[in-house]
This record gives C-alpha cells, structure tokens and sequence, in this order.
C-alpha cells in the first residue's frame, strides 16, 4: 500500500480514502462498521499508521505472528529450490519485520537457511543488500546444479 502511495502521489490527507476503498471482505465490513460508530469526519482523520496497526492487531493477533516467526526461524532450502525459499523467506520477513532491525541481521538469518552446498560460496561474495545475497545464491546454485548435470 505504501509503495502505492508513492507512485500514486497519494497525499497524506488521502492515504486513508485511498487504502480504505481498497479492502474487500472481512475488512471492508470491519472498516465500515468502524465508519459508522465514529462518524466519517473521525474516521478518515485517523492516520495510515494508526489505520494499519489497527488492521494488524485485528487481523495478526501476536500468537499468529509468532507462529510465523518460528516458521521463519526454522525455514531452510529444500533440495535445490533456492527460489522457493527466497519467496518464503521475503513473505515472512515482511510479516515479523520487527525480527531484523538491521538488514544485516535478516543477511545472516537468510544464508543461515541455505544448503551447505552453497552456504560458504554466498557468505565468500560478501553481498552488501538481501537482494544481492537471493540473486548470489541463485546464481551459485544454478553453477553447482549445472556442474553436476555436465559430469
């Protein structure tokens, strides 16, 4: 949604009309029966911080999140499918975000969860983002699956 607001030029004044107009289901009735208990006015002055922690206690209570956290904690690569696990690993790190204040601790979670195989080729390349460490270890991946396959 922020990156929506970003190329949209969505103004702070507008972010929660915006956001708002965009929940379907369980949320929408959720959001309009919020509307009618404190009135539009109050409704859409509320702030789109204040909206999404309001959204994420509702709709991730803590015991879901810890859930996820564990999940994240023990996700490993299995067999080859470094790109399965690099779309894992992204969806669980934006959901425990609070789990990596820096990104070089989420660096070091991610390879902690690579195959040996190619742990230590990854770790040598010395990735400066996350997106760099994925792209190193698909690429290093696909050398070693090439690798075996010409023998």
């Amino acid at each position: 949604m922020e990156t929506m607001f970003r190329i949209s030029n969505c103004s702070v004044e507008n972010q929660i009309k915006f956001s708002t107009c965009t929940l379907l289901g369980n949320t929408l009735t959720w959001w309009n029966s919020h509307v009618k208990t404190v009135g539009n006015d109050i409704a859409y002055e509320m702030t789109w911080t204040k909206l999404k922690k309001k959204i994420t206690n509702k709709y991730c209570p803590r015991t879901e999140i810890k859930k996820l956290k564990v999940k994240l904690w023990e996700l490993k690569v299995k067999g080859n499918d470094v790109i399965g696990y690099n779309q894992r690993f992204q969806e669980l790190a934006l959901l425990c975000g609070r789990m990596f204040p820096k990104e070089s601790d989420k660096i070091e979670k991610y390879v902690g969860g690579l195959p040996d195989m190619i742990h230590g080729s990854v770790v040598a390349s010395k990735p400066k983002t996350m997106q760099e460490e994925m792209e190193t270890a698909i690429e290093v991946m696909d050398k070693r699956i090439c690798t075996f396959v010409d023998r």
